[in-house]
């Protein structure tokens, strides 16, 4: 089974680190759009929501966009590497309004690029053809 981790990240100055790290634990691509929340979306239609959003952001202001993150991953444990880096990077959540990241499970895909080991048993197999040639 292959897995989609998306990411919905308030804290758009870390997507760099993220991403970058997620090259070093075998994630090979991914999809980043740029969002906004329902609230920020309400807040010029709904008073309230612009209210709350002052109070909330300590009245720094208005939250600025956000950005989502979408990858899909073929094995468990690169998941598990992807979720770790994203903790890291973002203080396990802790801070309020830092983002979300969920998991959801993908019964079928096409297009994705090997994994680094299916990149290696592949280039293995060829080698021993080419030996055999």
């Amino acid at each position: 089974m292959a897995y989609l981790l998306v990411i919905v990240l308030n804290k758009t100055e870390k997507i760099e680190s993220i991403l970058e790290r997620f090259i070093e634990v075998d994630v090979r691509g991914a999809t980043i759009i740029d969002s906004a929340g329902m609230g920020r979306t309400l807040e010029s239609e709904i008073p309230i929501f612009g209210t709350l959003q002052e109070i909330l952001s300590g009245g720094k202001g208005k939250r600025p966009e956000n950005k989502t993150i979408f990858t899909v991953i073929k094995e468990e444990r690169t998941l598990r590497d992807a979720e770790r880096v994203v903790k890291e990077e973002l203080s396990n959540f802790k801070e309020p309004g830092t983002g979300i990241m969920f998991v959801l499970p993908i019964m079928d895909f096409k297009g994705l690029s090997p994994s680094l080991k299916e990149e290696e048993k592949s280039l293995k197999e060829h080698r021993k053809i080419e030996k055999i040639v």
